[in-house]
């Protein structure tokens, strides 16, 4: 005579975690039959099992401060060498014009040396107007007079419409925009548009003979108006 057994129905507590959504072992360690058993079980009784999982928060999770410790370690050796590359950048767009003792920066040459007024006048007559480099780096024109003295402005190149740098057209004896037309007499002030303002004036000093260039607060002598690029 067969002995008869008898086999319990795993509630759905047994069969899942409700928190880890991990299977239990104590199920997970039964026959294949069995399990199948008990699910025809639970299915011919209308039961159903559900396993649903929740996350966990990220003060339960192992090691949080070790993880964090490692992404700041990660983001260090990645910002470095990004900061190196940067700085032959940023020495690129800062001007190498040194400042003079009295707060003004020396004047520059096509080629980047400082400008000394006497050679300077050697090789520029009357009347020339010859780019330099200015403040902030900004193209200037050193203007000779006619007794063969430095002027004690330098005019700005940059045009007041978009920004183009304007030539000084020595036949017609002023500054012509190529880029539209707009037109300043020899001192830079503006006698036709588009261009709605003179072009910026610099104060030319001389220090320790060399060319200086210092900032122009004062009213503007061509207009009598304060000057706008002050503003």
């Amino acid at each position: 005579m067969m002995a008869s057994s008898s086999l319990s129905v795993a509630t759905p507590a047994q069969v899942c975690s409700s928190k880890s959504g991990m299977f239990v072992p104590s199920t997970a360690l039964a026959k294949p039959s069995r399990v199948k058993m008990v699910k025809g079980l639970e299915k011919e009784r209308g039961m159903t099992v559900i396993c649903q999982a929740t996350s966990i928060s990220a003060e339960n999770v192992p090691d949080m401060e070790k993880r964090k410790l490692l992404n700041l370690l990660l983001l260090g050796a990645l910002s470095l060498p990004s900061g190196i590359m940067l700085v032959p950048y940023t020495y690129f767009f800062v001007p190498p014009g040194g400042g003079g003792g009295s707060g003004g920066t020396v004047a520059k040459d096509a080629l980047g040396n400082d400008i000394v007024v006497a050679e300077w006048l050697k090789n520029h007559g009357p009347g020339d107007r010859t780019l330099s480099q200015g403040l902030k780096g900004d193209p200037t024109y050193l203007v000779v007079e006619s007794d063969r003295t430095l002027a004690t402005y330098g005019i700005n190149a940059v045009c007041t419409h978009l920004g183009c740098v304007v030539p000084f057209n020595s036949a017609e004896n002023k500054f012509i925009c190529p880029c539209h037309g707009s037109q300043y007499n020899n001192q830079g002030r503006v006698v036709r548009g588009p261009a709605p303002l003179s072009l910026a004036l610099a104060h030319c000093d001389i220090d320790d003979g060399k060319v200086l260039f210092v900032p122009w607060t004062e009213t503007d002598f061509r207009t009598g108006e304060a000057p706008w690029w002050s503003a």
